[in-house]
């Protein structure tokens, strides 16, 4: 089955996640993409790392032949992302540090069961490892 997708920012993901959450024993994986926003004068991520791994990542998910659901979590912009405040840098659910993190959920703990962080998540063999964890 092909890779489900749902979208989500700061001040909508508690709702979009709830859902998200409801729907993971459906999955066979259930993952967060923690990722920067797109510039719109550019359409690409302000996030050189983000650029980089996004196309991995997508790649090896939609080539998985599980069900897979992602939830794409946008941080933001640079500047709110830097922010030592941001949400989900405080959040102990998910301690981000960097993006794009890429998180495998573990529904029946509800807690993260595998990450990706920013310096690893375009690599395809840790992706790989990531889906079958």
């Amino acid at each position: 089955m092909p890779m489900k997708s749902v979208d989500a920012t700061v001040s909508g993901f508690d709702s979009v996640f709830e859902k998200f959450r409801s729907d993971a024993p459906n999955n066979k994986a259930s993952l967060i993409l923690f990722l920067a926003d797109k510039d719109p004068s550019t359409s690409l991520s302000w996030c050189p790392d983000c650029v980089r791994a996004e196309p991995a990542i997508y790649k090896k998910l939609e080539a998985s032949a599980d069900d897979v659901a992602v939830l794409r979590a946008y941080v933001g912009d640079r500047p709110t992302w830097r922010n030592p405040q941001h949400p989900w840098r405080l959040d102990s659910r998910f301690k981000l540090t960097g993006v794009p993190t890429l998180v495998r959920w573990d529904w029946q703990n509800d807690a993260v069961k595998a990450r990706l962080e920013d310096h690893e998540a375009h690599l395809e063999h840790k992706i790989d490892a990531l889906l079958s964890a």
